[in-house]
């Protein structure tokens, strides 16, 4: 793996940033390898396959709204990306607002796919969201 810069921090980042503020599934599964591993917390299995880390993006999709995404600051390491970041959602069913700060460690490949990544997450309910408007969750993600 050829060194990144912190310009490919950026890239993949801004990516990274597009895609789940969109709460685009296929956005972001073309950020991963075929062969990658997603850890949501350092102490858990990891998913590991595309098929759980399609089924863990929709489940997020489905079930939250009105997303913010923003790493504060990202350091590169050979051929990782570091990035430490802060977030807010909304819950679909319920309007309740979520803001989460995390760490998140992306390995990536030759052609800059993720095939690794690990994420160390606080989250905690905030309130409600005053822009709350009542959705059911059906069976297919929304897009906003």
């Amino acid at each position: 793996m050829r060194a990144l810069t912190p310009g490919d921090a950026d890239d993949l980042l801004a990516r990274y940033r597009r895609a789940r503020e969109k709460r685009d599934v296929d956005l972001m599964l073309a950020l991963y390898a075929e062969t990658a591993e997603l850890r949501l917390d350092p102490f858990a299995a990891p998913l590991p396959d595309a098929i759980a880390i399609r089924a863990h993006w929709n489940q997020i999709a489905l079930t939250q709204l009105h997303v913010e995404f923003d790493a504060e600051r990202s350091w590169v390491s050979g051929g990782s990306v570091l990035a430490s970041w802060h977030s807010g959602h909304s819950m679909r069913e319920s309007g309740e607002r979520v803001r989460e700060r995390g760490m998140s460690v992306f390995e990536l490949d030759e052609e800059g796919l993720i095939v690794r990544q690990r994420e160390w997450v606080i989250a905690r309910p905030v309130g409600l969201d005053s822009t709350f408007r009542p959705e059911p969750v059906t069976e297919e993600p929304g897009r906003d």
